[in-house]
């Protein structure tokens, strides 16, 4: 079983160009995959269509993790998301996450609390825009 995280998940919903989104998601993500961001669910289609939009807006980035436990089937971490979106404008975003890995090792369900660290107010629901 190899076993995901987020710094390869977001790499490739968010940066890698070399995949679809569709490819993306199933490396990573279970059919039945859902989501909780800052208080707000969203299903699998929903969070697709979230990520759909964040590469609409998203030039460059880079993950940052600061701390990664996987106990079992469960997964936690502290990462920064380092954005520069492809208007120039850049967005520094804490998580905190808290999630549940099927058995193949794919996240089946998160949930996160996201702290801005640098944007503009605007930027403040990118966690969850769609």
């Amino acid at each position: 079983m190899t076993r995901t995280g987020i710094k390869a998940a977001l790499t490739d919903l968010l940066l890698n160009e070399d995949i679809t989104l569709a490819e993306a998601a199933d490396r990573h993500f279970t059919p039945d995959y859902r989501q909780r961001t800052d208080g707000e669910w969203a299903d699998r289609a929903e969070f697709l269509d979230h990520i759909a939009h964040l590469r609409t807006l998203v030039a460059d980035g880079e993950v940052e993790v600061h701390e990664e436990l996987y106990d079992g089937g469960k997964y936690a971490d502290r990462h920064t998301c380092h954005i520069t979106k492809k208007d120039g404008s850049t967005v520094s975003m804490e998580v905190y996450v808290f999630a549940d890995l099927s058995p193949d090792g794919r996240f089946q369900r998160i949930e996160e609390t996201t702290l801005m660290l640098k944007g503009s107010d605007a930027d403040r629901n990118l966690g969850s825009a769609r």
